[in-house]
């Protein structure tokens, strides 16, 4: 973080490119990877509003348009692309990646999570549990 004209400014590395700019909420690369991705975007999506496309997998996607399919996976995971409108687009679980359609985690793994807390915060009850005195270990 930098300071000009006394106010903070972030300047950082585009992860794509590695040109130097001004980070910001908007945006996580520079102006020109920004045009480049916006311009795939507009290509992808023409692509998707054709009636013969609009059920086509992310790879059918990247064979016609030549869009690398991490893009594509961050417009559908950026919401631009919607799941709603295109019934065969999805991006991966972060965990183990299965092809989900909303949110971060599979349905499976989320549970999982889930169980893992709630034992978790088992745990955590006993050790109080544990570690508060009773009646009967107070005699001692």
């Amino acid at each position: 973080m930098n300071m000009l004209g006394g106010k903070a400014v972030d300047v950082t590395n585009c992860p794509v490119c590695g040109e130097i700019y001004l980070k910001n909420k908007f945006r996580a690369v520079c102006e020109k990877c920004w045009k480049k991705e916006e311009e795939a975007f507009d290509l992808v999506y023409r692509y998707m509003r054709k009636r013969e496309n609009w059920a086509a997998t992310t790879l059918q996607i990247v064979e016609a348009t030549g869009v690398p399919e991490e893009l594509i996976l961050k417009f559908v995971k950026a919401g631009r692309l919607k799941t709603a409108q295109f019934p065969n687009l999805g991006y991966p679980c972060d965990k183990c990646g299965t092809i989900i359609r909303e949110g971060r985690l599979c349905a499976s793994c989320s549970t999982e999570l889930r169980n893992d807390l709630i034992q978790h915060e088992h745990e955590e009850e006993r050790k109080r549990e544990r570690s508060n005195p009773t009646f009967f270990t107070q005699r001692k």
